[in-house]
């Protein structure tokens, strides 16, 4: 594998390593013969603590959205406790934008497996649950086969490869809400609740599920753990941005000749990502705008693209994030506002209701953004957008309220006169003093 890609007939040349391209990897013969379940038996050789220090050394940083070193995170597992402990692998994927999971439970189901498993191993864990969309039912079927055929091989069950560890492993279908995807919305569902966020503190590694610690990883997460496991963790650092290394799983969707996921090393410039990966704009269109890590992260302006490149630094120097990597390609003619109301209507939608200033707050978002939809926005209009944001972020129990928020204040922000165009051509002759 070229860990230092280099630029090939206009392509960075780069070796899939999460999604390969082998026919069949997703059948359990296929995947051992090419060196499946190896990391595991690695893993068995090594201490748990050792395990953990493999993956914290390695950088890995979390593929869901917020980019936390995963090695720290495991570290908050408790060690020595009388309560059950739990791995929950979150595939919910409901964010707008994003596709990547799915392309994981179809062609390489076994390294999610493999790495839970690791993982379960390294925690002192042996009981997980790998949490699927509701929506997702042909991928639901081919990680239940996946994992059936893991328990025949001896993989998954008691006293694996003849260790002393033992873990069963649940697929559990979701609710079918976008709330469930957040960590602890996703164990009420678990546990056969309402998908309702948890106020924290206490956080999941002291009370999770049924009051059990309990840590949740991503699905593309959980993935990159066989790689350091196998390759060790000097390997893996090498790849991409230094600072948040690895492969991603980036999910190309909107104007482009060739949507899809593709697989890079992180730092990959967006416009690379966008011409060359993805086959460029349609018609050679120029980009107005793209969204780069699903609908909640931050849009960029086109003319702003120059040097960003997708890892967490890079993005939050740009003020956005990577998020899920979900690239949403936005052209020259995009409509913009009807753009940022579906995606409002969306979080008014999804809104679980438990805190006012989402419940209330995001039905007057996409309201509000209704009337510039049809040309009859106001001046005042563009601030009371703002202030609803504002009032919203940081002020719910769970972050849905700061995605609902944050496409609002980084739209006005960069496309304010694209605001200014919708406001009535009556309201547009008020004096500025007036509308203040």
């Amino acid at each position: 594998m070229n860990t230092n890609p280099t630029d090939i007939e206009g392509k960075t040349r780069w070796d899939n390593i999460i999604l390969p391209s082998i026919p069949n990897l997703h059948g359990i013969q296929t995947y051992i013969a090419n060196g499946g379940y190896e990391a595991l038996k690695r893993a068995l050789e090594m201490k748990p603590e050792e395990v953990t220090d493999e993956v914290k050394k390695s950088n890995l940083r979390g593929r869901g959205g917020a980019c936390f070193p995963t090695g720290l995170k495991w570290t908050f597992m408790p060690k020595q406790t009388t309560k059950v402990k739990y791995l929950c692998v979150n595939g919910d994927e409901s964010e707008p934008g994003t596709f990547k999971d799915r392309q994981i439970f179809e062609s390489n189901p076994h390294l999610m497996i493999e790495g839970t498993l690791i993982a379960c191993y390294a925690m002192g864990i042996n009981t997980a649950y790998i949490y699927i969309r509701g929506e997702y039912s042909k991928w639901i079927n081919i990680v239940e086969k996946a994992l059936s055929d893991a328990y025949e091989k001896g993989f998954v069950g008691e006293k694996i490869l003849g260790k002393d560890f033992s873990t069963n492993i649940y697929v559990h279908k979701g609710a079918g809400a976008y709330i469930c995807g957040e960590e602890s919305a996703l164990m009420n569902s678990i546990e056969g609740e309402r998908g309702y966020p948890r106020v924290k503190p206490p956080f999941p590694a002291q009370y999770g599920l049924w009051g059990c610690p309990t840590t949740i990883n991503n699905v593309e997460t959980i993935c990159n753990v066989p790689l350091i496991v196998k390759n060790g963790w000097e390997w893996y650092s090498k790849i991409g941005a230094a600072k948040h290394p690895g492969p991603i799983l980036v999910g190309v969707s909107g104007h482009v000749n060739k949507p899809g996921v593709y697989e890079m090393p992180t730092g990959i410039p967006l416009l690379e990502i966008i011409h060359k990966w993805a086959g460029g704009v349609p018609g050679n269109k120029g980009i107005k705008a793209v969204i780069p890590g699903g609908s909640s992260t931050m849009v960029v302006r086109g003319d702003q693209l120059e040097g960003v490149k997708m890892d967490a630094d890079s993005m939050k120097a740009a003020g956005s994030a990577v998020g899920t990597a979900g690239l949403i390609v936005m052209d020259e003619d995009t409509d913009l506002i009807k753009v940022l109301a579906r995606i409002a209507k969306f979080y008014y939608h999804e809104s679980c209701g438990q805190c006012t200033p989402c419940r209330e707050g995001t039905g007057w978002l996409w309201k509000t953004l209704k009337r510039f939809e049809k040309h009859e926005g106001r001046l005042q209009d563009i601030e009371l957008l703002m202030d609803i944001a504002n009032n919203i972020e940081g002020n719910t129990i769970c972050a849905l309220g700061d995605a609902a928020a944050w496409p609002i204040q980084a739209m006005i922000r960069r496309f304010r006169e694209e605001f200014e165009k919708r406001v009535s051509p009556k309201e547009a002759r008020v004096p500025a003093a007036a509308v203040a």
